[in-house]
């Protein structure tokens, strides 16, 4: 149903691992769109219905989520070269990234290692750092119980920390369906990460940072850690009440934001 809905494609990198991605299409220029932890390209749906006229969107499956399978241990650099992998398939030479969450680990990753192919970023509710000690085992702790006793013992907290008080019905359905090695493999890649704010100064490209003040799973403090970071960052966007995943949540108040902000730099 994937495949017929939303024209899902799939590329195999040098090292073998299969791709699954959604190349919108279009003739403007091209923006990468990469999901947050737990989902998949279709979290994407608001900013396609609001940009896809303008832009060409190509949404990505990333490793261990959605059609992108995970055969072993992964870091988000893996999937950062995944996606430039996409992108050479497509034969895009260069695009804006867009990212919420794990997606803006990955987009942060992708300008460090190819800045000429990385033209601007949008990062939403995400951090430049590694994972809090106490929140990684929080977090190893929770998807552990998940493994042990079912989705339905922890899938309402991982609701509220995500999607805050958004209707989650749409996306609940698909994490229970997570198998338990899939779920460790994702987990450790998310928690386990190193920071990237030491090296945020080597991009050099423009960069819109949004943040929600309900975050559950980051406080503002990281946002503002990046924007000081980046050379070319905007002011902190601040969305009022936005849950962790804003870009789903509280699209009506982000899409403005990214099309004004792609709209002056692309």
């Amino acid at each position: 149903m994937r495949d017929e809905v939303y024209g899902m494609a799939t590329v195999t990198t040098a090292d073998g691992q299969l791709v699954s991605y959604v190349d919108h299409g279009g003739d403007g220029p091209a923006v990468v769109l990469l999901h947050s932890f737990l989902m998949d390209a279709t979290m994407w749906a608001p900013q396609v219905e609001a940009l896809g006229e303008r832009y060409r969107l190509i949404a990505i499956d990333e490793r261990g989520h959605g059609d992108t399978p995970a055969a072993g241990p992964f870091d988000h650099w893996d999937v950062a070269r995944d996606t430039l992998a996409v992108l050479d398939e497509l034969g895009v030479n260069a695009a804006a990234v867009a990212g919420t969450s794990q997606g803006g680990f990955v987009a942060l990753r992708m300008a460090l290692l190819d800045p000429r192919r990385v033209t601007a970023l949008a990062l939403l509710g995400t951090s430049g750092e590694p994972e809090d000690q106490q929140v990684s085992d929080a977090y190893q702790q929770l998807a552990e119980v998940w493994i042990a006793q079912g989705p339905g013992s922890v899938i309402e907290a991982v609701a509220k920390i995500c999607l805050g008080d958004y209707d989650p019905s749409e996306w609940t359905p698909k994490w229970s369906e997570v198998e338990p090695e899939r779920l460790r493999l994702i987990m450790n890649a998310l928690v386990g990460r190193e920071g990237v704010l030491d090296r945020a100064g080597e991009i050099d490209v423009p960069a819109l940072v949004l943040h929600g003040t309900a975050d559950l799973a980051y406080p503002v403090g990281k946002a503002e850690a990046l924007v000081a970071a980046l050379p070319k960052a905007e002011p902190l966007v601040l969305v009022e009440g936005g849950a962790h995943f804003l870009s789903l949540t509280h699209a009506a108040d982000v899409n403005p934001h990214l099309e004004r902000f792609l709209s002056a730099n692309l």
